[in-house]
């Protein structure tokens, strides 16, 4: 199973960090000053958007400076007293070996809900109290829950770092990993990232699968999408759901429609489903929801589509029960939808060669497409002279001929004679 590059190629200094060198050098700063002394702000609250490097800053400074780094996420840490139990001894000793030690509570924002048991209160009182460097890190540190917390924190803001910047870590990562990519591809992808440098990392690894060399034609069929409620987040809900209705509830927040989140679902279930009955429960379960596609299609009666949603989302988390996942697993994009777009152009200009045949043979334009045009490719690249009088007979123009020879070299004795 491959590695996911964001872990792969994730900084290992300060330097290496896209964007956000202003908030970097406030953090070091702050960090340095306790050689001094315990300083007036004894924790420092790190808070922006996802993946711009707020966890990775912290890392990556422990590391500059040889500090252990005692790292837990505060969602997993609700309660008071779990609160306590971890955070509460460790911010009031140094290090095993006589080193400094820096305390980390990542993703604050997941003790904030229902299940906070007086959490932040713990953090509060640990934060006054502490003899080592403690880091909070939350998108949003101006959640009214956090109000008597800011108190007693230096607030350090991390903002989305550019375009350029993250098209040079892209680039840094190919270079690694032997993939060419040309410059409008990575352009591409990190614009298209909105700054979430993480996210990038992982369209740029989700697009290289299996290819040494990337061109625009591989990501020109993506379009921006939604970084917040994205279609991979959707997946997770549907293909890890642990409950009917958490599944279900995914397609609230999908932006793509029932039918292309259909084609999602049926791309990626054969990689993230391991044991064989969970998959073929799995495949049952969208075999279901494909005919009542089918009867929506054929009788128009809409009514049908929550069977649809049901079995494609419900029905597929319900039937994992062994299924067990080793490694990173990369959501893929639908490869018949892939194959469609990418053959776009190419159907276009058959159906314009078929309303040409129409024209003169007096067939559906469909009929000449898949019944004359295959002959008349064997003609035109085996007999220019013939070829060339079809042509001028069917008023076929030079895009029209190109086509049918192949070959823009060959085509040419025959694009001359229309002329």
């Amino acid at each position: 199973m491959s590695a996911a590059w964001a872990v792969k190629h994730k900084p290992k200094s300060t330097a290496e960090i896209v964007g956000n060198t202003e908030a970097i050098k406030k953090f070091s700063d702050w960090i340095n000053s306790w050689k001094k002394g315990i300083p007036k702000k004894r924790a420092a609250f790190l808070y922006g958007p996802p993946g711009v490097g707020k966890t990775v800053t912290v890392e990556a400074l422990a590391n500059d400076l040889h500090m252990e780094l005692v790292e837990k996420n505060a969602s997993d840490y609700r309660t008071e007293d779990a609160i306590k139990r971890f955070a509460g001894l460790a911010s009031q000793y140094g290090s095993l070996f006589g080193g400094k030690r820096m305390i980390l509570l990542d993703e604050l924002d997941g003790i904030t809900g229902n299940a906070d048991k007086g959490g932040v209160k713990a953090i509060t009182e640990i934060v006054k109290t502490a003899k080592c460097p403690v880091v909070l890190i939350a998108n949003n540190a101006y959640n009214p829950r956090f109000r008597n917390l800011r108190n007693y924190c230096l607030l350090i803001a991390f903002k989305k770092p550019p375009a350029g910047g993250v098209m040079k870590h892209l680039k840094r990562i190919c270079e690694l990993e032997e993939v060419q990519a040309d410059e409008n591809v990575l352009k591409f992808i990190a614009q298209r990232s909105e700054g979430d440098v993480r996210s990038a990392v992982n369209d740029l690894q989700a697009l290289a699968q299996g290819k040494k060399r990337l061109t625009y034609d591989d990501v020109s069929w993506i379009g921006y999408r939604d970084r917040q409620e994205n279609i991979f987040n959707v997946l997770k809900m549907i293909i890890y759901g642990r409950t009917s209705w958490g599944a279900k509830k995914a397609v609230d927040i999908s932006d793509v429609d029932i039918n292309m989140l259909f084609e999602w679902i049926y791309e990626n279930v054969p990689a993230h489903f391991t044991d064989p009955h969970d998959l073929a429960q799995a495949m049952d379960a969208l075999s279901i929801a494909d005919v009542y596609r089918g009867r929506i299609r054929s009788s128009r009666d809409w009514r049908f589509t929550r069977y649809v949603i049901d079995y494609m989302t419900a029905g597929v988390a319900m039937a994992r029960q062994n299924s067990k996942v080793h490694g990173w697993v990369p959501f893929r994009f639908p490869s018949r939808i892939l194959m469609l777009s990418r053959s776009k152009a190419e159907r276009a200009m058959q159906s314009r060669i078929g309303f040409k045949i129409r024209r003169k043979c007096h067939i559906s334009a469909t009929r000449a497409s898949k019944e004359v045009l295959p002959y008349l490719k064997i003609i035109f690249r085996n007999n220019v002279d013939m070829g060339a009088g079809i042509a001028k007979w069917l008023d076929l123009d030079a895009d029209m001929v190109t086509y049918l020879v192949g070959n823009k070299e060959k085509a040419i004795p025959i694009v001359a004679f229309l002329r």
